[in-house]
C-alpha cells in the first residue's frame, strides 16, 4: 500500500520519451504555489564554483560545459540542458533526507545540485559513476519567499536515452540508472513508485488508470500514456504529442480538489529536445511558447531572458541580453 504525504506543496512531473522517432525528448512541468521569478540563463563554461560559502569542506569546480537554465527566483538551477545534451531536472520528494553535515564529505548547496552536473559531465553515465565514487553531501536550504524547506531528488537524462534519478534517503544517495525510468514525479521514493506502478492495468496489475492529481497517480498516467504515443514524423509533431502527456499531468489553477488542497498549480513546464538541442519553456500565465536552440548561441558568456517580458514568444535564440551571472543561494 502506497503512503501518500500531504506535507508536499511542489508537485512536478518529468518524463523522457525514447520511442519519438525523433530522438530523446524530455518534459517537465513546474508545480509551485507562488511564482518562482524564473528566467533563462546561458551560463558559459570555465566559471569557478564553490558548493558551500563559509563551509570546511565545500566541494569546488570549474564548469567545463555551458549550460542553458531556468531559475528559481535566480538564485538556484532548477531545470537546464547543457550543450552535451545532458539535462537536468530538480523536484520536490517530500522524504528527502540529507543527514546532519558530515565534514569528511564535500558539501554542496541543492541550489547547485543541477548545476554541478550540468557543469562537469557529458553523459548521464559519467554522472553516476561520479556520484557512487565521491562522497558529497547535498545540503538543502530554504524557499527565500515561502520559507519551505527544499527536500528534492534530482532526474537526469542525455541524447542517447540514457537516464537517472538521485535521492537522498535517510542522509545517503540512491542512485536509480536505467533508459527504463522514464518518468518521475514526487512521492513516495522512486523505488516505491516502481512497485506502485505494477498494480495497474498495462504494467501488471487489474486497478484501471487513476485520475487524481496526486504524485503517485501522475507518475502512473504519465508512464501508460508516455507509452501509448505512436512515433512522430517531424520533430514539430513529436514536440506536440509530449506536451499532450505533460499537459495531462499538469495541475490547473486553483485548488481543484478540496480533498488535496496540499496540491499546488503547474506555474510552468520545459521541453527539452536532446538531440537538437532544442530548449522550449511554457508559462501557465502566457498562452505562448518560447524555444532556444542552444547551439546557435553564443556560449561563451552570460545572458540572460527575462521572462517577465509581455509577447514573448517562438525563437528566442537571438534574444538573450548579455548579464553577469547570478549568483547561487548558499546552504
Amino acid at each position: 500500500m502506497i503512503v501518500r504525504s500531504l506535507r508536499s506543496l511542489c508537485m512536478c512531473t518529468r518524463t523522457l520519451w525514447l520511442d519519438s522517432g525523433q530522438g530523446p525528448i524530455a518534459g517537465r512541468n513546474m508545480d509551485w504555489a507562488q511564482s518562482l521569478g524564473t528566467n533563462l540563463w546561458v551560463l558559459p563554461a570555465g566559471i569557478e564554483r564553490i558548493g558551500i560559502d563559509n563551509d570546511p569542506n565545500p566541494l569546488k569546480w570549474q564548469s567545463k560545459y555551458a549550460s542553458l537554465v531556468a531559475t528559481a527566483y535566480d538564485l538556484a538551477t532548477a531545470d537546464g540542458l547543457n550543450e552535451k545534451g545532458l539535462a537536468a531536472h530538480i523536484l520536490w520528494l517530500t522524504e528527502s533526507e540529507y543527514g546532519e553535515r558530515d565534514e569528511k564529505q564535500l558539501g554542496l548547496s541543492v541550489s547547485l545540485w543541477a548545476q554541478f552536473y550540468l557543469d562537469q559531465f557529458d553523459s548521464v553515465a559519467a554522472c553516476v559513476e561520479y556520484t557512487k565514487n565521491n562522497a558529497i553531501q547535498v545540503r538543502p536550504q530554504g524557499d527565500p519567499v515561502s520559507g519551505r524547506w527544499s527536500t528534492v531528488h534530482l532526474a537526469l537524462g542525455d541524447a542517447s536515452g540514457d537516464s537517472a534519478v538521485i535521492e537522498f534517503i535517510d542522509g545517503e544517495a540512491k542512485v536509480h540508472h536505467s533508459r527504463d525510468y522514464t518518468v518521475m514525479t514526487n512521492s513516495p521514493p522512486f523505488d516505491e513508485q516502481l512497485q506502485h506502478l505494477t498494480q495497474y492495468q498495462g504494467f501488471g496489475g487489474d486497478l484501471p488508470l487513476p485520475g487524481t492529481t496526486e504524485a503517485a497517480d501522475r507518475f502512473v498516467r504519465a508512464s501508460y500514456y508516455l507509452s501509448k504515443l505512436p512515433p512522430a514524423d517531424t520533430p514539430r509533431k513529436a514536440y506536440a504529442a509530449l506536451l499532450s502527456v505533460m499537459r495531462n499531468a499538469a495541475q490547473p489553477f486553483g485548488v481543484a480538489d478540496p480533498a488535496r488542497p496540499h496540491i499546488s498549480m503547474t506555474i510552468w513546464r520545459t521541453l527539452i529536445d536532446l538531440k537538437r538541442g532544442i530548449y522550449a519553456f511554457e508559462s501557465s500565465f502566457s498562452p505562448d511558447i518560447v524555444w532556444v536552440q542552444l547551439n546557435k548561441m553564443d556560449l561563451t558568456k552570460s545572458q540572460k531572458l527575462d521572462l517577465a517580458q509581455e509577447g514573448l514568444v517562438g525563437n528566442m535564440t537571438d534574444k538573450f541580453v548579455d548579464t553577469p551571472a547570478f549568483n547561487f543561494l548558499s546552504a
